[in-house]
Formats: C-alpha cells, structure tokens, sequence
C-alpha cells in the first residue's frame, strides 16, 4: 500500500464497486473497491482499492483510505483521505492480511 499526500475526490457506482480517482491534475482512473470496513478504534470508515485494469495474475498495489459514509454507509460521493499516521496505517495492513488469508486471493 503506499500513502497520499492529498485528499482524492471520487464518484462511486457502488452496484459495480468502481471508483474513479481524480488525482491534481485532473487525471482520472478506475479502481475496482476491494473492500470497505469501519473501524471503531479510530471511528472511520475505510475503502481499500486496486486498479480495475488489471489483470488477474497481476500483482497489484492496494490503495486504502479513510472516507466519510453517505446516510445508507455506502462510499458513494465524497472525499477519500489519506491514511497518515503509521499505527492507523499498520491497523489497515493487518485487516488487509486477515482479508487476504480468509480470501485466499493474490492481488
């Protein structure tokens, strides 16, 4: 997983569990959402994303940020913040792993 600096904006059509992410410039890419959780330790919300271009034998880095749910507890408009603080960060990480172990997907 790697950090971001800045807030993302994003639109969400949750029936495809897509995202795109608008980054500063404008640029704009897909990212099919992995997974979402909340955590109560931290009392946020977090979404955890891989590009929707890849393949399925492509090892792919996993983008995850905190977001605000909408009324319905979906991340469906908004903002998704970045993850700064190395304990909150390591929290993510082991629910990713645990994700992954139970999963038993690669990605």
């Amino acid at each position: 997983m790697s950090e971001k600096d800045e807030n993302k904006n994003y639109a969400a059509d949750m029936t495809d569990q897509q995202i795109t992410l608008v980054d500063d410039q404008g640029n704009e890419e897909l990212y099919q959402v992995l997974f979402t959780f909340d955590s109560e330790d931290y009392d946020k919300s977090y979404i955890l994303l891989y590009p929707a271009s890849a393949s399925e034998d492509e090892e792919v880095e996993i983008q995850a940020f905190s977001f605000k749910p909408d009324a319905n507890g979906d991340a469906s408009q908004g903002d998704l913040y970045p993850i700064e603080d190395d304990a909150e960060w390591q929290m993510v990480e082991e629910v990713l792993n645990t994700f992954l172990a139970d999963d038993g997907t690669d990605y």
